[in-house]
């Protein structure tokens, strides 16, 4: 029997991967080669590619005109602008958008069944704040978990801690990520190495689909 793998894709919007966004991870565009490739071998091989995507609206928790940086963020990825688009290098062709309105959990398995791409959307950087989101983490089962994206230290962070507590095997793709403070992301990925978190890069990814 195959394992089941899922390509998981945080938040690569053009607000957070482009210098000119509205909340820029510093020299998260040199990692864009690296997504790609990622995208494209999944594609290619039939891999499921879920992907998280800031979906915010002025009013939303998270957005302050004073952030502290920890819970709240300048306004980013508004819904409707350019901002909030994925980047064209990690662009799903035809995805299934689960947004905030809660799916009766027996409903997302057959919602999902056939689709390889699937947009979760989120107004907070936890991803498990989306409802469907563990609906469809049951779903697809994955054996493993392949994380690539932006911030290492926010929403990877959160996104990796959430699948670790219910239990799901993780791999980190280096290469395919940036974070917004050095201190944090070392914290953090100290932190998933202890818990049993593997690192890998793009090209070590590839060629195990």
């Amino acid at each position: 029997m195959t394992s089941r793998v899922v390509l998981w894709d945080v938040d690569t919007q053009v607000d957070f991967m482009r210098p000119e966004g509205k909340l820029y991870v510093p020299r998260a565009e040199e990692t864009t080669p690296a997504m790609a490739k990622l995208v494209a071998a999944a594609r290619e091989a039939g891999v499921v590619h879920v992907a998280s995507a800031d979906d915010h609206e002025l009013t939303d928790p998270e957005i302050s005109d004073e952030p502290d940086w920890r819970n709240t963020y300048p306004p980013h990825c508004l819904r409707g602008t350019h901002g909030a688009t994925k980047i064209p290098e990690t662009e799903q062709a035809d995805p299934l958008p689960l947004g905030l309105t809660p799916y009766p959990p027996g409903l997302v398995p057959g919602l999902v069944e056939g689709r390889r791409e699937i947009l979760l959307l989120k107004k907070n950087f936890d991803v498990f704040t989306n409802p469907n989101a563990d609906a469809l983490l049951g779903a697809l089962d994955p054996d493993e978990i392949v994380v690539f994206g932006v911030a290492t230290d926010v929403c990877d962070d959160a996104a990796i801690r959430g699948f670790l507590r219910r239990g799901r095997r993780v791999r980190f793709v280096e290469d395919a990520a940036r974070g917004l403070d050095e201190e944090r992301v070392a914290a953090s990925t100290a932190a998933w190495r202890e818990a049993g978190v593997s690192f890998s890069t793009a090209a070590e990814v590839i060629q195990s689909f």
